[in-house]
């Protein structure tokens, strides 16, 4: 995304999409960031272990979406939100390197990197309603890519106090291109208020937005599932 000039404030026009997003979607927001497993792993009382394991269903579901989003790249209307700089997967084949070891995608094919039943619906969704609905990609654009700038550094920073992982096994946090969060995310902003969506496609985008909140949330329960299943087994 080429970062537009945006004034100083945001608008405050309730009517505006990106102020329509995050009244829509805050409910189902809450609910994704008080499930079980977020709220123990940011907490401290889990381990290293648990957070690599959300960062291997990340890789699964970024490769998914960010293939989606490069059908796309021409769009009239989305293609402006497409930004190489907001990219997640080389970060997360980085992290998969660090925790797994060289052969990882080795790991992955044979399941010795465990991928919850959620995180395969969640890509298998992007992967085909991605490719078929702009609205949809738009709206999960929106929830990963603007919840990973406001909440990867303090992710980094608290997941570093309480389990002791080195930088380098946290690239996905880090957005190295964007050396200023705030003004980019004013700008992705003003450009959602902006563009030219029709109100069939910004009711689409609002309920596809609060879905992927809902999509999150079944994979941090598979995630807690699968962590209780094998401290029992």
């Amino acid at each position: 995304m080429s970062a537009p000039a945006v004034e100083s404030v945001v608008s405050r026009d309730p009517a505006a999409l990106s102020q329509q997003l995050k009244t829509h979607t805050a409910v189902a927001h809450s609910a994704a960031e008080g499930s079980t497993f977020v709220a123990e792993l940011m907490g401290g009382s889990l381990d290293a272990a648990a957070l690599v394991s959300l960062l291997d269903q990340s890789l699964i579901i970024y490769r998914a979406l960010e293939a989606a989003l490069a059908t796309h790249v021409a769009h009239p209307q989305l293609g402006a939100f497409i930004d190489p700089k907001l990219a997640r997967v080389a970060a997360l084949e980085a992290d998969m390197s660090y925790h797994h070891g060289e052969d990882w995608e080795a790991q992955l094919a044979d399941g010795r990197i465990a991928i919850v039943p959620a995180a395969l619906a969640y890509a298998d969704t992007l992967s085909t309603l991605g490719r078929e609905s702009i609205e949809f990609l738009l709206a999960h654009h929106y929830v990963r890519y603007l919840g990973d700038l406001s909440g990867g550094l303090i992710i980094s920073r608290m997941v570093q106090r309480h389990y002791g992982i080195a930088d380098e096994g946290l690239n996905f946090y880090a957005f190295a291109e964007i050396a200023k969060p705030k003004p980019y995310k004013d700008a992705y902003r003003k450009l959602l208020d902006t563009t030219d969506f029709s109100r069939l496609q910004k009711h689409a985008i609002l309920d596809f937005a609060a879905e992927s909140f809902e999509l999150n949330r079944a994979v941090f329960i598979d995630l807690a599932a699968a962590r209780t299943a094998s401290l029992t087994a």
